[in-house]
């Protein structure tokens, strides 16, 4: 690359993984490495913190993936790419602002929308998304800061993650999560909380669970809590089933866990002893584990959910799920509905409502006849649908960047002769947008952290962090902390 051409300039809509590590792909790839060709990357996110996912779909108490943030803050600390927060795609910067400003964009944003569940009485008040309840414990600042717990029975739509988290948050005490990072609003909500009895239901058996097996545990894990298996569940296992179970080491485990519970459970109703937690305490909770039953209708009375109404379900002989025809009732106060994600249309992107994606093919995005729109992609669940654990997204970011980089390489893309590094910057700043920076997230981060420091767990310990909802208060202590340039 002569050193009168400008870097290749790229825009990432989106700093949760699936942005972060298509930024650091390209800059990681032999071409850019090796001074071949040299690149300018801009981040872009409409909240003003960065992560996305993992700040703000990923349950509070799962300090495992919330470990992902620790690489991502590492590459994006380093100073290579510019993180750009608080600036909307379709309000603040629109599809022809980048396409004058970048030579070429990943669209990363995600799916967090609730996948539809097309039942009777699904639209009752009481009836939730999952993804709503996520967004609010986890201090989205687009979402309201209560959410009605009033109901003592409560039902889980879904065997995946988040229906494992949503359960979790909802037995758990709110003094157990006073370690983590929820913001003082959900805990005061969750303090209030009228919940005794939490029901997960799957459509299919224990053996075709999405859980680890340390995933499953933990759901016991919670202090008062008393974990209810229907023995029925169990005796439907079927002795070809079984054999393939014990094939699985991963399946066998969480199998495993559940017939542990269950054993547990006969004994101590034969012994006449009563029901405690995993370290002999009192039950306050109990999380109901129900399989083989597949929604019906959602019941109601007066606009408001008061049961839901299941039919019993079974493995045919080829091993495909059947209707019973046995249709089982239960009372209850409130449905989450955790059956999937769905993502969300960009304006002037061309998207797949049925599938809740970008068109596009190895993450070249596409028209829907399958032309190729040069110098837009797509990576992440927006490019292929919310499946898969999130280090698949860096599986995506290979192949997406890899498509990029066949562009330049071909001369389909190529480094404009002329833009300018900050005109972006003085773009946002004639639109009156108070974009937020990494600096400014260090800052919000320091804060964040003093907050925790400042205020004590249930067993007196300082907290590590308190998270800042109001989304004014996040940029207001973002910008506050770093001095900022004029571009005008």
């Amino acid at each position: 690359m002569s050193s009168s051409q400008q870097p290749f300039r790229l825009a990432v809509i989106g700093s949760g993984p699936a942005g972060v590590y298509a930024a650091e792909t390209l800059l990681r790839s032999p071409q850019v490495k090796n001074g071949e060709l040299e690149v300018s990357i801009d981040l872009f996110d409409r909240f003003p913190a960065p992560f996305g996912l993992i700040r703000y779909g990923v349950a509070p108490d799962h300090p495992r993936i919330k470990g992902i943030i620790t690489a991502l803050h590492r590459i994006l600390g380093r100073g290579d790419i510019r993180f750009l927060g608080d600036v909307e795609f379709g309000t603040d910067l629109t599809a022809e602002d980048l396409r004058l400003h970048y030579d070429a964009v990943v669209f990363a944003t995600g799916a967090l929308k609730d996948a539809e569940l097309s039942i009777p009485g699904i639209e009752l008040e009481g009836s939730h998304g999952a993804a709503d309840f996520v967004a609010w414990y986890d201090g989205n600042p687009d979402y309201p800061r209560t959410w009605e717990l009033d109901a003592e029975q409560v039902a889980v739509i879904g065997n995946g993650n988040v229906a494992l988290d949503v359960a979790r948050v909802l037995s758990k005490s709110a003094d157990e999560l006073l370690r983590t990072e929820i913001p003082q609003n959900v805990y005061e909500g969750l303090q209030s909380a009228r919940t005794t009895d939490v029901h997960i239901f799957g459509r299919r058996g224990p053996a075709q669970t999405k859980f680890s097996p340390l995933e499953a545990r933990e759901l016991a894990h919670p202090k008062g809590l008393q974990v209810v298996m229907d023995p029925r569940d169990v005796e439907q296992i079927t002795e070809a089933e079984w054999e393939a179970i014990k094939a699985d080491k991963r399946t066998d485990q969480v199998v495993q866990t559940f017939v542990g519970w269950l054993e547990e459970q006969q004994r101590r109703e034969a012994a006449g002893e009563e029901p405690t937690d995993r370290e002999g305490g009192p039950v306050r909770r109990r999380l109901h584990m129900h399989f083989w039953h597949r929604p019906v209708e959602v019941l109601g009375e007066d606009g408001t959910v008061t049961g839901m109404r299941f039919e019993r379900t079974r493995l045919d002989a080829e091993g495909n799920l059947e209707g019973t025809g046995e249709m089982v009732d239960y009372p209850l106060g409130a449905v989450y509905r955790a059956v999937g994600y769905h993502g969300s249309e960009l304006p002037g992107i061309p998207y797949d409502p049925r599938r809740g994606v970008i068109h596009n093919v190895a993450g070249r995005v596409t028209e829907a006849d399958g032309t190729v729109i040069p110098g837009v992609y797509a990576n992440g669940w927006i490019k292929r649908g919310p499946v898969g654990l999130i280090g698949a997204t860096k599986s995506d970011a290979i192949e997406t960047i890899a498509s990029l980089l066949e562009d330049i390489e071909s001369g389909t893309l190529a480094p404009a002769p002329e833009r300018e590094e900050d005109a972006i910057l003085r773009l946002l700043e004639d639109r009156g947008v108070q974009y937020t920076t990494w600096d400014g997230w260090m800052a919000l981060d320091e804060h964040e952290k003093s907050l925790g420091a400042a205020a004590v767990d249930a067993d007196g310990e300082p907290r590590a962090r308190i998270k800042v909802v109001e989304r004014e208060e996040m940029v207001r202590v973002s910008r506050d902390g770093v001095q900022q340039p004029s571009h005008v």
